[in-house]
């Protein structure tokens, strides 16, 4: 009777490695294309640079993108200093990477795994990026001192975390995003502006809906939150946001602030500015222009350009008003 040949095996055992390779590929590939798709894990989309010439930055989601400034224009509405933004953000991108997750550790959720247990909020507040960017704050303003305090420190007082030191990974990214979404940093952050396939509402009337959300709405003062049974304070009022729209424009005025440079334009125009180019993809902004500076969708990230006088951007050299310009 004939052996059987040693080569079969071989071939065989070379197949079945040539097929899982090939199914790694493919599986690799359709994971890439999702990501690109849908704007998460390492489909970046947006970036920060630092203001100081250090060559810092940091590469982010539209999704976290979109959540970091929500979180900058709540703290500022409340009149907290940047130290607070940026406490508050490297918060969220310990808790939740900044993604407004609707799951985490016991009844944790939301960008700062909030528990409703613990009485701060409903499980429809907490999930609401507003309501929770408002109740950090609120909880974090009376912290003494907080300002003055390790960021470990000052969030740990208000979260109450197992694993406090690591909040401070987070510091150097959080840094760059509070400088940019509250303003100080001018034309520091870019999106690629690929607009989000679960868009609810796009238009001149979604970005005056976010810009009233985010800028114009106290959601603490509207519930009555507690926190641990005590009353949220109420909180400054917040600078008034208005906005005209114009076919596919949308301009928002800004007034002269005492940080203002020496053109008039200051943080405030900034901060709106960036906080539009963050919600790029969310509400299909196509353009946004203030201070002589334009920002456009599908520029690969490239950043901030310098409009001519008589350039897309030339009304919003001749006002202080920062323009944006929708894809519909």
């Amino acid at each position: 009777m004939s052996e059987p040949s040693p080569t079969r095996p071989k071939r065989r055992g070379r197949l079945l490695r040539y097929v899982a390779a090939l199914l790694v590929l493919c599986s690799v590939a359709a994971y890439l294309v999702v990501q690109y798709v849908t704007g998460g894990g390492g489909a970046r989309g947006c970036k920060v640079v630092s203001a100081d010439g250090d060559e810092k930055s940091f590469e982010f989601t539209p999704e976290q993108a979109e959540n970091a400034a929500t979180i900058a224009a709540v703290g500022t509405g409340r009149n907290m200093p940047e130290r607070a933004v940026t406490i508050a953000l490297a918060t969220a991108l310990q808790e939740s990477g900044l993604r407004n997750i609707a799951h985490g550790d016991r009844d944790s959720l939301g960008l700062f795994q909030q528990r409703p247990s613990q009485g701060w909020g409903t499980e429809r507040q907490i999930m609401d990026p507003t309501y929770a960017a408002g109740i950090f704050y609120a909880h974090l303003a009376k912290v003494p001192h907080y300002t003055d305090l390790p960021l470990t420190e000052a969030a740990q007082e208000v979260q109450r975390s197992g694993f406090p030191e690591a909040y401070a990974k987070h510091e150097p990214d959080a840094e760059l995003l509070a400088a940019a979404l509250t303003g100080r940093a001018a034309a520091t952050l870019t999106c690629d502006g690929r607009p989000a396939a679960t868009a609810s509402a796009t238009g001149p009337d979604a970005v005056r809906a976010a810009l009233v959300r985010d800028f114009g709405r106290d959601a603490l003062q509207e519930t009555g939150a507690q926190v641990g049974g005590t009353p949220v304070p109420s909180p400054s009022p917040a600078p008034s946001v208005t906005a005209t729209a114009q076919g596919r424009t949308v301009t928002v005025p800004v007034p002269q602030d005492a940080e203002a440079d020496a053109t008039g334009r200051g943080r405030r125009g900034w901060q709106l500015a960036q906080w539009a180019v963050a919600n790029s993809s969310a509400l299909h902004i196509q353009r946004v222009s203030y201070a002589g500076r334009e920002w456009t969708a599908q520029s690969g990230g490239g950043g901030w350009k310098p409009v001519a006088a008589d350039g897309a951007g030339g009304a919003a050299q001749s006002a202080d008003v920062v323009r944006i310009v929708t894809g519909q």
